[in-house]
């Protein structure tokens, strides 16, 4: 199982998280592209911090949003979408490449997430632009979304992510973030969540529902309030599960 984390989400002198940290107990890295959080010296700062430790560095691509952090939806257009992708794709990697590494997948980010699991331009758009830079980079993104769908149709891997930290809805989707219960905040329950995704692929809902949740890799965001704690938590409880936690890409 890999475990991932949102990392380098700070711009300027701002600090969002404790991304050091969170580098010492995860196996890939999302890092923000300077779109909806980041900038060129979070960037530099994040993939040589993962390189030093052999952490995964994956593209956190999102809309060009800063003061909304991503989370507000755009009306992209598909030809504008599909560049501003490249371009986080580039800025990214040239980074990496300073490290002796390479950005090795890409996650969308927030409202992008969210919208190309159900609008086929937005999703396609991306598609495009893994197509134009590498298409050995793998999509990390929601089991059974419109997004998973277009990239195996496109002869792309898909990589299933869950979210340990997030409330989950009865029919598989996550709890809109402005609704009670989008947040698991126990360190103890987001680590109890992690060990059953990993060992059973599955995930209780907000109404008790027990859901399939068949993922290959475990988000942990970075902005929730007691990441590193839960972080730590998670990795003991699935190291104790017998449970091999290794990079997906």
């Amino acid at each position: 199982m890999d475990l991932n984390a949102d990392l380098g989400e700070g711009f300027g002198i701002w600090r969002l998280g404790d991304d050091e940290a969170l580098l010492d107990l995860i196996t890939s890295a999302n890092v923000a592209c300077g779109f909806h959080g980041g900038d060129p010296s979070t960037m530099r700062r994040v993939c040589a911090a993962a390189a030093q430790r052999g952490v995964a560095v994956g593209a956190q691509v999102g809309y060009r949003d800063l003061a909304g952090f991503g989370r507000r939806h755009i009306a992209y257009a598909f030809a504008d979408l599909r560049d501003e992708t490249t371009y986080q794709l580039g800025a990214l990697d040239a980074f990496c490449r300073a490290y002796r590494t390479r950005v090795r997948y890409l996650k969308p980010h927030g409202a992008l997430y969210h919208a190309a699991s159900v609008d086929e331009s937005q999703a396609a758009a991306l598609i495009a632009a893994i197509d134009d830079y590498d298409r050995d980079l793998p999509v990390l993104c929601a089991p059974g979304s419109v997004l998973a769908q277009l990239a195996t149709g496109a002869g792309l891997r898909v990589v299933a992510e869950g979210f340990a930290d997030r409330g989950y809805l009865p029919n598989g989707t996550l709890v809109p973030r402005t609704a009670l219960g989008a947040l698991v905040t126990d360190p103890e329950q987001v680590a109890a969540r992690a060990v059953r995704m990993a060992t059973e692929q599955t995930v209780v809902a907000v109404d008790g529902t027990v859901v399939p949740c068949p993922v290959e890799s475990i988000c942990l965001h970075g902005d929730t309030p007691g990441a590193v704690a839960s972080a730590e938590l998670v990795r003991a409880a699935l190291l104790d599960a017998g449970v091999t936690l290794t990079p997906f890409a």
